[in-house]
């Protein structure tokens, strides 16, 4: 048995290809003989990232070896894939991973490929759509929402994708949510960005010298990134405040020692969506919000913005008049530069300086914290492949009605199945 298709409309039995007696099913959707059903299982591919500033993995030994227990019968790794995470390609070998010299040759003895980014074109330099095939399932961050011709490639390819930055909020599938679990390493690291751009120390210090002020420190945005941000700031000693437009946050922002800056309005009221999000507030709140921001960013040392809209351009939050009455050495740190930025001044991946100001705009700040950041998306990805695993077959069996399915299958069988994409 080679694993070829047998197919009919009219009888129970029939031969393969390849001459294999075979069961059929009476649909005419293809089905494999039961000699072959048995041989059937997981095989995946992990890519080594080639896009600039990325460090990160999509598995790591502890996730390959909790791959294979679940079912898979190889885990194919491209070689020097983990290097710049410090999980090395000895580490995967003993975990039970086969590695292979490059990207062309995992994909190809794979069925399933994991990635930490979404896969490159051949107008960005190296031409990862073309190694995928029809009939693959690839699971990765895509960028579906913005990534139009990305989602159409992969159809046309007749891949199976899935997009993980959608997956749904909803209380079974936290474990799965990378957004939150990279999000939480990137609020974490903001702040040291911002300590090690800042001409003084956070904490209240007493010394023979006299006394030195604590730093003061603004978060713009609390979301999961934001309140890691509070956190941190706090443990290093400053005095931290915080804004968002959803009111849930308000009691976070407290809970964590911080005090809360918003326009408390009736707008204010009702702006999160029921999936935890923050909705686009109208000019008018804008324009309120931003009068109390002005007034309050004026005193700050340190700003660190977060603030993100799914499939959007970032808000912009700190215009150029605010940064203008900053006390030259503030730090602004934009963590949403790379979708447009909550400050027009800030430029992806540079440190600037403007009206004495230093703006910093990582390039990606999960990929600094290269180890911890894998071993998290790791078990993200196992945590999500999980569920859609046969336990009698041990092989991929997705669920068409399972709601983290129908919230991150972006394509299937040729064609664009997501609804946010399928209308446009």
């Amino acid at each position: 048995p080679d694993g070829k298709w047998s197919f009919t409309t009219r009888r129970k039995t029939g031969l393969a290809k390849n001459g294999t007696l075979c069961m059929v099913r009476r649909i005419s959707d293809p089905f494999v003989s039961f000699t072959d059903l048995k041989k059937r299982s997981m095989k995946i591919a992990i890519l080594k990232e080639r896009r600039p500033h990325e460090t990160r993995v999509a598995a790591t030994p502890e996730t390959v070896k909790k791959l294979k227990a679940l079912g898979a019968e190889e885990i194919v790794i491209e070689a020097g894939a983990g290097t710049a995470a410090a999980y090395t390609d000895d580490a995967y070998a003993e975990a039970g991973a086969t590695i292979v010299p490059d990207a062309a040759a995992a994909v190809a003895a794979a069925d399933i490929v994991f990635k930490i980014q979404r896969p490159m074109s051949a107008a960005e330099g190296i031409d990862e759509i073309s190694l995928l095939r029809t009939g693959q399932t690839l699971m990765s961050p895509l960028g579906a929402l913005n990534n139009r011709e990305l989602v159409e490639a992969l159809a046309t390819r007749g891949v199976t994708s899935f997009a993980l930055e959608l997956i749904p909020r909803i209380t079974r599938a936290q474990s799965m949510d990378i957004l939150s679990s990279q999000a939480n390493l990137a609020g974490y690291k903001a702040v040291l960005a911002a300590a090690n751009n800042f001409g003084r120390i956070f904490p209240q210090m007493m010394t023979p010298g006299g006394t030195l002020a604590p730093a003061r420190a603004f978060i713009m945005g609390v979301g999961v990134a934001g309140l890691q941000a509070i956190a941190t700031a706090r443990r290093l000693g400053a005095i931290v405040t915080a804004t968002d437009v959803r009111p849930a946050t308000k009691e976070q922002v407290q809970s964590l020692g911080a005090k809360f800056v918003a326009v408390e309005d009736e707008e204010f009221k009702a702006a999160e969506t029921s999936g935890g999000y923050a909705k686009e507030m109208s000019a008018e709140y804008r324009d309120k919000q931003a009068a109390l921001v002005a007034e309050h960013i004026a005193k700050q040392d340190i700003v660190i913005t977060t603030a993100l809209i799914l499939g959007r351009k970032a808000p912009v939050l700190v215009s150029e008049d605010m940064v203008k009455t900053m006390k030259p050495g503030s730090v602004i740190v934009d963590m949403a530069v790379e979708q447009g930025g909550n400050c027009p001044l800030s430029e992806f991946g540079k440190t600037v300086e403007r009206h004495g100001v230093k703006i910093v705009g990582p390039s990606n700040l999960p990929a600094e914290l290269a180890t911890d950041a894998s071993a998290l998306f790791a078990r993200n990805l196992l945590n999500f492949i999980t569920p859609m695993v046969d336990k009698e077959t041990r092989a991929l069996k997705i669920n068409l009605d399972d709601d983290v399915v129908k919230g991150t299958l972006v394509t299937r069988d040729g064609q664009i199945v997501h609804p946010s994409l399928s209308q446009n």
